[in-house]
């Protein structure tokens, strides 16, 4: 009940024309409250009478979806790796002697490739989550994938192509890429083949000193001999190489899709002295192709690459995918010298900037 004076006074009228009462404020709230009330009933009506016409299969069908749909996210964020077998598992059937699936492999323990590592998968998987959560999952649905799979891609792959530690599954594959894949950083090399042989040449005068000169490396081949001067191995910098090649390091900095930190990125000169042969093996990865820039090509060497020979050529450059089994060899008599090629490794043109970050955050070296 609300008191209203029968004659109020001047003043009071001025009064209640300054501002309204907490009386009549009161009631303009209740009339609103109860307008809103109207509102939403009949807002509740409708939808109950909207959701009374729908067919109830369809209601049904649309909540089974929505629950699933609500699992899938859950479960794609929480899953970790299958228990297929691992890398390490895999690579524990080698025998002794280093023979693998018939191929021979090295002993090296920095080796990303031979080396032995216990809880391989698990170690990815909690790398990619870490970068996941500094970053975004955006994008790493295929790296995600590869990793939970990856026991089962390694040990189901066809012959032909099987990488030894990383796939990446969905990735066009073939043996030889053509120039165009990486047509820029192709052109770059091709025009300085002058200034990158002028530094071999200086490289290997140091040959006629001593058997296997500082800095060179000499790898495991059923015959002849195949050395290797790194500028980058498996991601990291040689320091002192690298001093001794500035123009060929300063030119990897120019090369727009040259793998860099990373483990599965090497960049060097490879030697075959004549009558040598590399036993036939697979790369790492499938994420990456291989280039070389012939510097020195002698007749009768040839690259074999899943089961498809090709020859280098001087100040021209070959790409092709490593993960295919592969070998080289070097035919020619001794007075024609060795076959010598620059090797740098790029990303395989169909892995996203947004992979090639994560891969690189994933695959660092030392992590």
């Amino acid at each position: 009940m609300v008191w209203v004076p029968l004659s109020p006074t001047s003043s009071h009228h001025r009064a209640l024309l300054r501002a309204p009462s907490t009386t009549t404020m009161s009631l303009e709230w209740l009339m609103d409250w109860s307008w809103s009330l109207d509102g939403l009933r009949d807002f509740i009506a409708t939808g109950i009478q909207s959701f009374r016409d729908c067919d109830a299969t369809a209601l049904v069908a649309v909540a089974c979806l929505l629950v699933l749909f609500v699992w899938y996210c859950y479960h794609v964020g929480r899953e970790q790796p299958r228990t297929y077998a691992t890398v390490n598992a895999l690579m524990q059937s080698a025998e002794v002697n280093g023979v693998q699936n018939g191929f021979v492999y090295c002993h090296s323990p920095e080796c990303v490739r031979c080396s032995h590592h216990d809880g391989l998968n698990q170690k990815l998987y909690h790398n990619l989550q870490e970068y996941a959560k500094r970053y975004s999952w955006s994008g790493m649905g295929r790296i995600h994938k590869g990793i939970r799979e990856q026991g089962r891609y390694l040990n189901s792959r066809p012959s032909i192509q099987k990488p030894e530690v990383f796939f990446l599954p969905d990735l066009p594959t073939m043996p030889y890429f053509s120039r165009d894949a990486q047509k820029h950083d192709v052109e770059l090399l091709e025009r300085n083949f002058q200034t990158i042989l002028c530094e071999f040449e200086t490289l290997y005068k140091a040959f006629s000193n001593c058997s296997l000169p500082q800095g060179w490396k000499m790898n495991s081949t059923p015959s002849g001999e195949w050395f290797t001067f790194y500028l980058v191995n498996q991601g990291m910098c040689v320091p002192r190489n690298c001093r001794r090649c500035p123009r060929t390091y300063r030119l990897l900095g120019s090369l727009r899709t040259c793998i860099g930190n990373n483990v599965f990125g090497n960049a060097c000169i490879s030697v075959l002295s004549p009558g040598t042969v590399i036993a036939e093996h697979y790369g790492p990865t499938n994420i990456r192709i291989r280039c070389h820039l012939g510097l020195k090509t002698p007749s009768n060497c040839e690259l074999v690459v899943g089961g498809e020979p090709q020859c280098w050529a001087e100040g021209r450059c070959l790409l092709f995918d490593d993960s295919f089994l592969h070998t080289a060899f070097h035919e020619g008599a001794p007075e024609e010298g060795p076959r010598v090629v620059f090797m740098v490794d790029l990303w395989h043109p169909n892995v996203a900037a947004a992979e090639r970050q994560a891969l690189d955050f994933i695959f660092a070296p030392g992590r």
